[in-house]
């Protein structure tokens, strides 16, 4: 057989297949001492080890076999898949609103490299008619892809561009804004546009999936139906992040930009409204909204632009007998702005008092935000508290500290004031500090599961 049939595959494994006759794309039937596995060959990435055998099975997933454990091995069939995403010609419907997308990098539809095992982004209108033809019903379809960074590769120089491109896009007279996005760092953006970008008269809806179109439960497709929808006919004028609510594949969740944490590693209904309730839900029908207040879509083109970010800004996570050379390094390496992530109400150890101190003396901006994620940093409770607030830190509310961090970058883009960055700090924009959490936050799943929202209804007459 030529090496051509065994694409990726070294060592045990390729000895296996070439033993037993059997190709990559061949359908097959793998005796194993573990049971009976039948589906089709698929190629490993050339960097993978040769101790399994990826094979796709019936239902659509991909499992790796153990060489140990096979016994024998037989074809059945052969079938070369072809990955490449159909492109066809997006249609454009008179009457439907015009949606832009802008890429990212996110892989929100997409086909495999086997060669290399990466995920190739379909990105053109063409190649997401292909994969996702329901979106011709919703918009007509623009795309420009801004950037193609994994989403932990995102940063300032990426949120300034990304603010600038929508606001050219909203004077230009789009419908509606969706930005295609890794999930890792997806509220982080979220919060940046919504300081970036304010006053905007069109809805702008960031996207992601946790699993890639080319495995069975893929979010992707609605994830992106729902982002179009929310985009183009939604009347709510806000950045938010649109992703699935509960695990089914019921409805969607449109997440407050500066409110929204991706709350789970893996789950697709991973993104949460933390100290809120989630703006609304999403299906393929249009928008119903949660909140009973929020900027409503505009006829006009007016938009605020506001692409200021420092990047001397960082966060500090205190953990029980942190040293104090950790803050000092922050001070000693030119640090403006520190976000401390204290325990409880907000605190840390006294071992870093000596450090506080320095750091306020050096003009180093602090404030503190609480890693419960829920709740409040009330530092006037405990002695704690009211030490670090004399000697500098600014308590922060309900503030999430990924948001916090993100805030203090932008507002530290403007300005070094004192008492100015104080000032903007706790001065919401778009509700990233909130006067009180609501009942049905913390203790209903997401605000959305219709039974509990009854019960608690009943009982708080």
């Amino acid at each position: 057989m030529n090496e051509d049939f065994f694409q990726g595959y070294k060592g045990h494994a390729l000895e296996l297949l070439k033993q037993f006759n059997v190709r990559v794309w061949g359908q097959a039937v793998i005796e194993t001492t573990r049971g009976t596995f039948n589906g089709t060959i698929l190629p490993r990435s050339e960097n993978d080890d040769d101790k399994h055998i990826v094979m796709k099975i019936v239902t659509g997933y991909n499992i790796g076999i153990d060489t140990s454990t096979i016994t024998t091995m037989k074809e059945l069939g052969y079938k070369k898949a072809n990955y490449k995403i159909p492109e066809k010609q997006f249609p454009v419907t008179p009457g439907l609103p015009k949606v832009k997308l802008l890429g990212t990098g996110g892989t929100i539809a997409s086909r495999l490299d086997y060669r290399t095992g990466a995920v190739i982004p379909a990105f053109t209108p063409g190649e997401l008619y292909g994969a996702v033809p329901e979106l011709a019903d919703i918009c007509n379809l623009e795309t420009e892809k801004l950037f193609a960074v994994f989403s932990e590769n995102m940063g300032p120089k990426q949120y300034v561009a990304l603010a600038q491109a929508i606001g050219k896009e909203i004077e230009n007279g789009v419908d509606g804004i969706v930005i295609g996005h890794g999930t890792d760092t997806l509220s982080h953006t979220g919060a940046a546009l919504s300081f970036m970008v304010q006053n905007s008269p069109v809805p702008i809806i960031l996207v992601g999936s946790q699993r890639s179109s080319d495995r069975p439960s893929s979010d992707a497709a609605l994830n992106l139906m729902h982002a179009m929808t929310a985009a183009g006919h939604g009347n709510i004028a806000e950045v938010m992040v649109c992703m699935f609510g509960p695990t089914s594949d019921e409805y969607g969740l449109l997440h407050k930009g500066t409110r929204v944490r991706k709350m789970h590693s893996s789950y697709r209904s991973t993104f949460r409204t933390i100290g809120d309730t989630p703006v609304a839900m999403i299906t393929r029908k249009g928008v119903t909204p949660i909140k009973e207040k929020f900027n409503p879509r505009r006829k006009d083109n007016n938009v605020i632009i506001k692409p200021f970010f420092s990047d001397k800004v960082s966060m500090l996570y205190y953990y029980p007998a942190m040293k104090p050379d950790v803050l000092d390094a922050m001070v000693d390496l030119g640090y403006k702005g520190i976000i401390i992530v204290g325990t409880g109400l907000g605190h840390v150890n006294k071992e870093l008092y000596p450090a506080i101190e320095r750091a306020h003396k050096n003009g180093v901006h602090m404030f503190m935000t609480v890693q419960t994620i829920w709740g409040y940093a009330h530092m006037f409770v405990y002695d704690t508290g009211r030490d670090m607030m004399a000697k500098g830190i600014v308590p922060l509310g309900n503030m999430l500290p990924e948001t916090a961090y993100i805030k203090l970058g932008w507002v530290l883009g403007q300005t070094d004031d004192p008492e100015e960055v104080k000032r903007l700090m706790l001065t919401p924009v778009n509700d990233e500090i909130t006067e009180r959490e609501p009942y049905n936050g913390y203790l209903v799943y997401q605000g959305g599961v219709p039974e509990v929202e009854k019960f608690i209804r009943e009982v708080h007459k």
